[in-house]
């Protein structure tokens, strides 16, 4: 170590040393606005209105989780957001490695006016009033597979994994595998997917913050509340400040209610984000191979 800092010029050092200031720098812009969030579900509203309330919590509290975790509404939504991000991530990457897989194959067959037709849909989009229409026409309005169907197979992530077959399933392992006997759905569930673990990682990470953060799609197309993702839920009480009732039963004067409102709105932030942030570390490990080789080699 002490070998390398010697090598080391005046300049290198300068330039490592603006380079560690600057990540930190973006580092606590990224960080301390989430941070801010977490201390400010555990305080007391009234030490955040004055201001009090930067780097540890005032007033420590549990008030506003007890009446989360109290409310039928959030578990619902939070049961129906698992639902549709287990089963839209497990559509979402089956269309996308089955469709990227025969791309990545020299020998398909009218490959590049496939690839044409995708990259059309990627420039030009059909519209919110034409997709609703069709929705609608195919009897998908307010069931849970007008939010998992139409999200499957992004072209873009199609892309990003047929890169990764091109780049590391070498073509001479399939002609070895056939001179053997072999078929191609075998080679595709015994080599491919096996030597793919990483890139089927990042569609799994890409598929679930998809579905577990989307809410537009909920909104279009859903009228049962009962049928409400957790961000829809959030998203009418962030932006529409419709707290349930059931949270506020206890709650008599206008002042109170609008300080156990904020109280509540920092907590289901934590709520919503705290699945996500307990996933990532497991499958950040894949995360730059996966991304790396599908989206600069080949």
């Amino acid at each position: 170590m002490n070998q390398l800092l010697k090598r080391k010029s005046r300049g290198d050092m300068w330039f490592d040393i603006i380079n560690y200031i600057l990540l930190t720098l973006i580092m606590l812009l990224v960080l301390y606005p989430l941070y801010f969030v977490l201390v400010a579900s555990f305080s007391d509203p009234n030490n955040i209105y004055s201001g009090e309330v930067w780097l540890f919590p005032k007033g420590f509290t549990f008030d506003g989780y007890e009446r989360i975790f109290s409310d039928s509404s959030i578990w619902i939504g939070y049961a129906n957001s698992i639902l549709y991000a287990t089963l839209g991530t497990l559509i979402g990457v089956a269309v996308t490695v089955f469709a990227a897989y025969p791309l990545a194959r020299k020998d398909l067959a009218g490959k590049s006016i496939i690839m044409w037709f995708l990259l059309v849909t990627m420039f030009f989009s059909g519209g919110l009033i034409p997709t609703y229409l069709l929705i609608k026409d195919l009897h998908m309005l307010n069931t849970m597979w007008a939010l998992v169907i139409p999200g499957a197979g992004g072209v873009f992530n199609v892309i990003i994994v047929r890169t990764f077959f091109q780049s590391s399933i070498p073509d001479e392992m399939w002609e070895a595998a056939s001179i053997d006997g072999c078929s191609n759905t075998r080679f595709f569930w015994s080599f491919v997917l096996p030597l793919s673990k990483s890139i089927l990682a990042v569609m799994v990470l890409y598929h679930v913050v998809g579905f577990w953060n989307g809410f537009f799609d909920a909104l279009i197309y859903l009228n049962d509340e009962s049928k409400y993702p957790l961000q829809l839920v959030l998203r009418n009480i962030l932006v529409q400040n419709q707290v349930n009732s059931g949270m506020m039963i206890d709650v008599e004067s206008y002042a109170a209610k609008m300080r156990v409102t904020e109280l509540i709105k920092y907590g289901v932030i934590m709520v919503s984000s705290l699945p996500l942030l307990i996933l990532y570390p497991f499958l950040q490990k894949y995360f730059v191979k996966g991304v790396m080789i599908g989206s600069i080699k080949g």
